[in-house]
């Protein structure tokens, strides 16, 4: 009998984020580990949304950045899942009941319909903190880059980037806004975290201004289209996305790309900043089809929550 010959992969996409989609995987579970202490229930939380699935963008981000720019991924991991961390607090603090008040994430319940509402929000202050002291702790990393990597984080997460995003949003809710506000909103909300996880990579591979200016760009419009197509999914998916058949931005009246213009609308929208996007990559003395590839799988025609 013959054996079958097993398939190799020639997809460099798909191969990428088979390696990486682990290292991300095991590095977060071992960042945020079971504690043997008075607190566990902390740390139980943590790993509860954490490492409850998702897509990993934004430290898959960083890591094709860095291979792109023939970077070390060993340096690139643990700033990566910082991002992660970052990301996820907000989600947790997102879903609360003073914010957006879903009771579902990632098809399971939010973190505090699972744990009490008090845990969820320390748990999410656990996340946003620890993202920091993993930041400055990564190695293989100059001392100059950890500087630099925790001012650029401290700005996209803070009080001109994700949190105004998120203060602005709240503060849309039971109004029409016009469509430059929206765009504003999701610059800051989303896009913000997006593009640092793009010049993350960019600096941890020391590429030159000129380059990272593009990159910057690139993530600054791929966060717009991802944003625009994720309004879609809430008109369109919104069960499939909260566990509902109503999405809480629809529930509190939120003005966004698919109720401002339509569905058919946005979704041009969104691929004029893939444009865009690819564009700036153009402009690229390098390979970039790494980035191309991860951009259409971030931002597909049939968008899925992250």
């Amino acid at each position: 009998m013959l054996q079958s010959i097993p398939q190799i992969c020639h997809d460099p996409l798909e191969t990428f984020l088979k390696e990486n989609l682990l290292l991300v995987e095991s590095h977060l579970d071992t960042l945020v580990a079971e504690q043997a202490t008075p607190y566990a229930h902390l740390f139980q939380a943590a790993r509860y949304s954490l490492l409850g699935g998702g897509k990993r963008i934004r430290p898959l981000l960083t890591l094709a950045v860095a291979r792109v720019l023939q970077g070390q991924c060993e340096a690139a991991l643990q700033p990566a899942c910082a991002l992660e961390l970052i990301h996820t607090y907000s989600m947790i603090h997102d879903d609360l009941p003073a914010m957006d008040d879903d009771d579902f994430r990632r098809g399971k319940p939010a973190l505090h319909k699972a744990f009490p509402e008090g845990h969820a929000i320390l748990t999410g202050d656990f996340l946003l903190t620890y993202a920091f002291e993993i930041l400055t702790s990564a190695p293989h990393l100059t001392a100059t880059q950890i500087v630099e990597l925790t001012a650029l984080l401290a700005k996209s997460a803070g009080g001109h980037g994700m949190i105004a995003g998120q203060i602005m949003d709240i503060s849309a809710e039971n109004q029409v806004i016009n469509l430059e506000e929206v765009t504003h909103i999701h610059q800051t909300k989303t896009g913000a975290l997006i593009a640092c996880a793009v010049e993350f990579g960019a600096i941890i591979a020391g590429c030159a201004p000129s380059e990272r200016l593009l990159l910057k760009q690139f993530g600054e419009n791929i966060g717009l289209a991802f944003q625009i197509l994720d309004d879609v999914l809430d008109v369109t998916s919104s069960y499939l996305k909260h566990g509902q058949a109503i999405s809480s931005d629809l529930k509190n009246k939120k003005s966004t790309y698919a109720t401002l213009l339509g569905v058919a609308k946005a979704q041009e929208i969104a691929q004029m900043h893939m444009d865009a996007a690819f564009e700036k990559l153009a402009c690229l003395p390098l390979n970039t089809d790494l980035l191309q590839l991860l951009a259409k799988k971030i931002c597909p025609a049939q968008h899925t929550p992250c």
